[in-house]
């Protein structure tokens, strides 16, 4: 048994995700800890809302409420779709949290011991129609680099380039449109990344597994241009974490909170801590997964996201972790998507274009999107979304292969045999050549699934469901009852510790359908079937099991048409 801590990027709290957000880092990360579960591994998923920063005062308050209770709401209903789509969190945390704002305080203190901590007077943008200072990603206008019309004034999202404010042609603020802007004179503390450059870029060297998607934009932002650049960690905003120095004041800090980015990654070790608080275990319990001298020595640490997060999980946040001297666990592996669009433009929150979390589980249980899109990953490439495109992979590879199978083997059985197991006699030649079939195909997708190759190993899977179809096609027990009605009942045996077969290695994508079909064959035990041979045995004879409900019902024309109808634009 080997220990996994795996963690996800942070949903930022302001409103409800779409599900190129959800399959860019979630829901992957959720498939690849169910797995590692499944093969008796023990794991901690770590998950939590991002609740810091301009965008959740402004989203507050236009709804209203005081900042804190804007939070603590929508993290309830980000919690509640997580539990819809079947995101198994080990803990769903807050950033906002105690845990986290002390790791925070304390990691600033750590970098400025360590000498990696500097005040810097600069110029940063104030908003007189706003009536505040700007944080960077408030402030609009064109890439200097690239030309791009809206880049924000931390990055520009086109060419990805980091920026400044002050880098931005023709800029306005992002909240009102105006550009009555004065540029002030402020203090902030900077991480001096730049002195880390090389410490960073050995750890990134020696990281030759990793996707090309992370170890490309990694070296770009560690050698383009002027290369790794310091980076400011404080803002002058009200709500955030406080700046301290550890538990010390700072003086010429006061009033000001740290940078979202900064204590954003701290919070998975937060929420660690916050999971240890809940189920009451002290803090040698989460400290074991990320202090290398406490236990975290023989952890695999792998971390979920796109593209647009990689910069920060490849520099500012192991930089924040090198610079503190102390041995914290670095991530092993950064699994990192591209994007999925949407029906040939992007996914817009902003426009309501697109399928969001809750209208998703609105009109389909969750097993539909989460098939689809765990099939079509934005791996080495983006995917888009398009319904015609979900409609087929729905009907064909869920109604067609899996819940035809499983519909069409009970149901024969229930009508000649019972709703029982039948015995026959011991398994020939063509049961034997399946299961060697199957094994070969057991092994690929175990090996996909370690390497988190995940369109491969939805394609795998896939496989190994079409081989139960054609096996049953081949054997046709409806014919063969009629001249031989235990070679029969031999074969719907097969069948049946298919179901439970594919049920136990389907959980990972499509966990409901998995359960209620385990339910539904009466099958307790799902252990991970090391042994196919050994597996296709686990239902003896005369085992009682009822037929489950139709697993997925088809998308109709009518179904897919009003549904892309409806979400083309304006969110409701």
């Amino acid at each position: 048994m080997a220990r996994h801590l795996i963690t996800s990027a942070l949903p930022y709290i302001n409103g409800i995700k779409h599900l190129g957000n959800l399959v860019g880092s979630q829901l992957p990360a959720d498939l690849s800890a169910r797995y590692l579960r499944a093969r008796g591994h023990e794991v901690m998923f770590i998950c939590a809302t991002d609740e810091h920063g301009t965008p959740a005062e402004l989203a507050a308050a236009k709804t209203g409420e005081a900042v804190d209770d804007y939070c603590a709401r929508m993290h309830g209903v980000q919690t509640s779709l997580a539990e819809g789509f079947g995101l198994s969190f080990d803990h769903y945390g807050r950033s906002s949290s105690a845990r986290n704002k002390g790791l925070t305080q304390h990691f600033a203190g750590r970098l400025a011991d360590q000498g990696y901590i500097r005040e810097v007077s600069e110029k940063q943008v104030y908003s007189h129609a706003d009536g505040r200072f700007l944080p960077d990603r408030y402030i609009e206008g064109t890439c200097p680099n690239c030309g791009y019309d809206k880049a924000r004034g931390d990055q520009c999202e086109n060419c990805t380039k980091q920026l400044d404010p002050t880098d931005l042609i023709n800029p306005r603020s992002a909240i009102s449109g105006s550009t009555d802007l004065e540029v002030r004179e402020t203090r902030h503390l900077y991480l001096r990344q730049s002195a880390l450059k090389d410490q960073i870029a050995a750890w990134i060297d020696s990281k030759t597994d990793w996707p090309i998607l992370t170890t490309s934009i990694a070296r770009k932002w560690l050698n383009d241009g002027e290369g790794l650049r310091d980076r400011g960690i404080t803002r002058d905003l009200d709500w955030g974490v406080p700046v301290k120095r550890g538990d010390a004041e700072w003086p010429g800090m006061e009033g000001k909170v740290f940078y979202v980015w900064f204590d954003a990654p701290i919070e998975y070790i937060g929420a660690t801590a916050e999971w240890a608080d809940a189920t009451g275990h002290d803090d040698v319990a989460w400290r074991r997964w990320w202090r290398l001298d406490e236990g975290a020595e023989n952890v695999t640490y792998t971390q979920f996201m796109g593209k647009d997060n990689v910069p920060f999980h490849t520099l500012s946040f192991p930089a924040t972790l090198i610079g503190s001297g102390e041995p914290w666990k670095m991530v092993d592996y950064i699994k990192s998507f591209n994007y999925l669009t949407y029906q040939g433009g992007q996914f817009s929150t902003s426009q309501g274009r697109g399928v969001f979390m809750d209208h998703a589980l609105e009109i389909l249980p969750a097993d539909y999107w989460r098939w689809w899109l765990l099939s079509h990953a934005p791996e080495s490439g983006d995917s888009e979304f398009t319904w015609e495109n979900f409609q087929q992979s729905v009907n064909k590879d869920l109604a067609d292969v899996l819940g035809n199978f499983v519909s069409r083997i009970t149901k024969f059985c229930r009508a000649k045999f019972g709703e029982a197991v039948p015995e026959g006699p011991a398994y020939g030649p063509e049961e034997l050549a399946l299961t060697e079939a199957l094994t070969t195909r057991l092994r690929a997708y175990e090996g996909h699934m370690s390497a988190m190759e995940i369109r491969k190993a939805a394609s795998e899977l896939r496989a190994i469901w079409v081989l139960g179809n054609e096996y049953l096609q081949s054997a046709a027990p409806w014919s063969v009852f009629k001249t031989d009605p235990d070679r029969a009942a031999m074969q719907v045996r097969m069948g049946l510790n298919l179901i439970r077969f594919y049920a136990v290695l389907s959980q990972p994508f499509i966990p409901f359908a998995a359960a209620s079909t385990l339910e539904a064959m009466n099958a307790t035990d799902a252990t991970w079937p090391e042994d196919a041979a050994q597996a296709l045995q686990a239902l003896p004879a005369g085992h009682a099991f009822t037929v489950p409900e139709v697993l997925f019902a088809k998308i109709s024309d009518e179904s897919r048409a009003e549904w892309e109808a409806r979400f083309q634009g304006a969110r409701a």
